[in-house]
């Protein structure tokens, strides 16, 4: 793959080469064109691996896509551009974990296999253990419809590694379900075992606290909308973050960037 450093820029293919961009990367980059035609992908039988392939890169793209739906409401101020193409990688990683399944169907076991999501950090270039580290507790409910951040008294300035022209900071918790995937041989795509229970979610936080005073205890509690029952075949993914702001008169702005958060714990 080539890049492109010239002052001439064009869109499509010329003289077999072209130009495209990658998303979370700057510049213009170059590739040869061609390539096999969709229909001998779809039918030719030596493109039998492509196609499996693409079916359960297809089935763990949707899986990841249920994380990010989840917890929506936050993803956008503490995920960098590649995240999708991460969270798809583990949820891959998942999948190779079934032996007992044909090539092309292979199942999306989450439940099996929580622990590679455990300490995912939602922007690979900022992590939250170098951000945040007051010491806290994380429970949750027998039912797994609930669970709390607890942190006890502290000195943010001593604990808290804050951007330049911060303020006050806020403390997050969040908790989503996932459910496994599984392929659905009638209509030929991944579908979640759950769907019901897949990407509930609840996202809470803190109060606007004070940068420059010592804290009182703070407890964020999520609850999981409809006190739903848990199944064997889902996941409860439990992340923690925290977020910064600068206080002008009675308002707070929060920065676009330095905002941390990680799956913490799956349960």
């Amino acid at each position: 793959m080539a890049r492109q450093k010239g002052l001439v820029k064009y869109s499509g293919t010329m003289g077999g080469v072209r130009h495209f961009k990658i998303k979370g990367l700057v510049g213009d980059f170059a590739g040869l064109a061609g390539g096999p035609t969709d229909s001998q992908i779809k039918n030719d039988a030596a493109f039998i691996r492509t196609r499996e392939n693409m079916s359960e890169f297809g089935g763990s793209a949707s899986c990841a896509k249920s994380i990010r739906v989840g917890l929506a409401q936050v993803i956008k101020q503490y995920s960098d551009p590649r995240l999708t193409g991460r969270l798809t990688k583990i949820m891959k990683e998942i999948n190779k974990e079934d032996t007992g399944s044909p090539r092309g169907q292979r199942q999306i076991k989450v439940s099996g296999h929580q622990n590679y999501l455990v300490g995912l950090n939602f922007d690979a270039n900022l992590s939250l253990a170098g951000v945040f580290n007051a010491p806290y507790t994380l429970t949750n409910t027998v039912g797994r419809d609930s669970a709390t951040f607890t942190i006890a008294a502290f000195e943010p300035m001593n604990l808290i590694n804050a951007p330049a022209g911060a303020t006050h900071f806020r403390l997050m918790n969040a908790i989503s379900v996932v459910s496994d995937y599984t392929f659905n041989t009638s209509t030929g795509q991944y579908e979640p075992t759950d769907p019901t229970l897949n990407e509930l979610s609840d996202v809470q936080f803190s109060g606007y606290t004070d940068l420059s005073t010592t804290t009182s205890s703070i407890t964020v509690t999520t609850t999981l909308p409809g006190s739903p029952t848990m199944t064997g075949s889902t996941s409860v993914l439990n992340c923690i973050g925290i977020e910064f702001y600068q206080q002008i008169g009675s308002s707070y702005y929060l920065f676009a960037s330095d905002n941390a958060m990680r799956v913490d714990t799956v349960f």
